[in-house]
C-alpha cells in the first residue's frame, strides 16, 4: 500500500494484511507458519537470557507507562508465560501484579495472582519502571519504539502486540503459540454487574444503537476529534439509517467522575458526556455497545481488548492522524482504522513523528476526516444498517 497522494482518508479493515511490498519491514529469520509450537528456532536464541529466565517461578508485571502502551504491552507478558509453559509445564508460577494499570492486567490475566515476589523475580515493565526498580530481578523492558516491524515469509508483522510477542520469540528460540492475535482481552466478567453499566442502561442509554465516542487525547490539537465533529457524524448517521443514535462522548480524567446530557445533539442523537470514569468501568460500557470510534489514543485500545464474556463486542474504528495505524493497533480483526495521509506514510516506512522528528504534514489531520465520511463508514459496520464505505 502506497501513500495517498491526493490526501483523501483511508479505511482500512482490522484483518487486512500487509505484505513485504507494502512497508518497510525486517525480516524474522525464519517462516514461523512452518514451525510447529515448541520447534526449536533455526536462529540463535539469547543464551543469557534464556538461562537467567530458566531458573525462575515468580513473574512481576509493572506497567506505569500510558494506558495505550501498557495495553499493547501484555504482548510481552503472554509471550514470557507461553514460553515458560512450554519449557516447564508442570511448573507453578507465581504472577504478581503491580502498578497504574494493575485492575485491568489483573484482567487481562487470569491466572492466581499474588503480591509481588520478596526474592528473584522475572519483572516485565516499561522502561522507566524497570530502571528504577530495586531489587533482584531479570528485566524484559517493553519500549514501544525497540521493537521492528517483523517479516516473515510474505506477511509483515505491523501492530506492536506483535512486534513484542516476536521479538521476545527470537530471543527465546523458540516458537511460541500465539497465532494471528497477539494481544491479551480483558473480558468482563459481566458487564450488567457493573454499576455504571447498570445506571446507564436504566436510563436507556442500550436501548437501541449505542456508539461510544472517544475525545480524551493527551495531544487534543492533534487527536481530538471534537465534540462537534462527532455529533455531526451521529447526525447524519441517524439521517442515513432512519434511525435514533445514542451518542456515549468519553472524555478524559475529571477529579470525579461527572455525566452531563449534551443538549444541541440534534432531534434524532442523544448524547452524554461520560468524563473521569476509571478504566476499568469504560471497558464494561464499552464491551455493550454496538460501535466505538476513538481517535489514536489508549482508551480507543482499550475499547478494543474488553469484550463480553462469551468474547464477543463492538467493532472499534481508531482514527489515525499523526502515528502510522498499523503499528499503534492491537492488531484484532474487529480493530479498524482510518487513516490521514500521513499515518499511511508512517505506516509504509514503519516511522514514528516522535522518534524520527517529522514535521506535520500538510493534510489537515482529523479534519480532513469529514463527519459524513465517518458516517457512511460508521453505518457498514452496524448490524442492519449497510457496508462499509470505500477505502478512500
Amino acid at each position: 500500500m502506497t501513500s495517498n497522494e491526493a490526501g483523501v482518508p483511508r479505511f482500512v479493515l482490522g484483518r487486512e494484511t500487509a505484505t513485504r511490498e507494502d512497508v518497510h519491514s525486517t525480516p524474522l529469520g525464519y517462516s514461523r507458519e512452518l514451525l510447529q509450537v515448541g520447534e526449536t528456532l533455526p536462529i540463535p536464541a539469547a543464551a543469557e537470557l534464556v538461562d537467567q529466565l530458566d531458573v525462575q517461578t515468580s513473574v512481576t508485571v509493572s506497567l506505569n507507562g500510558s494506558l495505550g502502551d501498557s495495553l499493547l504491552a501484555l504482548a510481552s507478558v503472554r509471550a514470557v508465560l507461553d514460553w515458560l509453559r512450554l519449557r516447564h509445564p508442570s511448573r507453578e508460577v507465581r504472577v504478581a501484579v503491580e502498578g497504574r494499570h494493575a485492575a485491568l492486567v489483573r484482567r487481562a490475566l487470569p491466572l492466581g495472582l499474588v503480591e509481588p515476589a520478596a526474592g528473584p523475580t522475572i519483572l516485565i515493565g516499561d522502561r522507566a519502571t524497570v530502571e528504577k526498580h530495586v531489587g533482584d530481578v531479570i528485566p524484559i523492558v517493553c519500549d514501544p519504539a525497540a521493537p521492528p516491524c517483523w517479516a516473515s515469509s510474505w506477511q509483515v508483522h505491523t501492530d506492536l502486540p506483535a512486534r513484542y510477542y516476536l521479538a521476545l520469540e527470537r530471543r527465546l528460540g523458540v516458537r511460541l503459540p500465539a497465532n494471528g492475535d497477539f494481544c491479551t482481552l480483558l473480558l468482563a466478567p459481566e458487564p450488567s454487574a457493573n454499576p455504571v453499566v447498570r445506571a446507564l442502561g436504566r436510563d436507556g442509554w442500550f436501548a437501541g444503537r449505542t456508539i461510544a465516542v472517544i475525545t480524551a487525547t493527551s495531544w487534543p490539537e492533534r487527536k481530538d476529534y471534537t465534540v462537534a465533529r462527532y455529533l455531526r457524524m451521529a447526525e447524519h448517521l441517524a439521517e442515513r439509517s432512519g434511525t435514533d443514535v445514542r451518542l456515549l462522548v468519553v472524555g478524559g480524567e475529571a477529579t470525579t467522575p461527572e455525566t452531563s446530557a449534551i443538549d444541541n445533539a440534534g432531534p434524532r442523537v442523544r448524547a452524554l458526556r461520560l468524563d473521569g470514569l476509571r478504566a476499568l468501568d469504560l471497558a464494561d460500557v464499552f464491551a455493550v455497545c454496538d460501535l466505538v470510534i476513538g481517535n489514536d489514543t489508549g482508551l480507543t485500545h482499550l475499547a478494543a481488548l474488553s469484550r463480553r464474556p462469551d468474547g464477543g463486542g463492538p467493532p472499534v474504528v481508531g482514527l489515525y492522524a499523526r502515528h502510522s495505524y498499523s503499528k499503534w493497533t492491537t492488531g484484532l480483526d474487529h480493530h479498524h482504522a482510518v487513516a490521514t495521509a500521513f499515518s499511511q506514510r508512517m505506516h509504509q516506512g514503519d516511522l514514528c513523528p516522535v522518534r524520527d522528528a517529522l514535521g506535520a504534514h500538510a493534510d489537515g489531520g482529523l479534519v480532513s476526516i469529514a463527519p459524513e465520511y465517518l458516517a457512511d463508514l460508521a453505518a457498514g459496520l452496524l448490524p442492519g444498517v449497510g457496508r462499509p464505505g470505500g477505502t478512500g
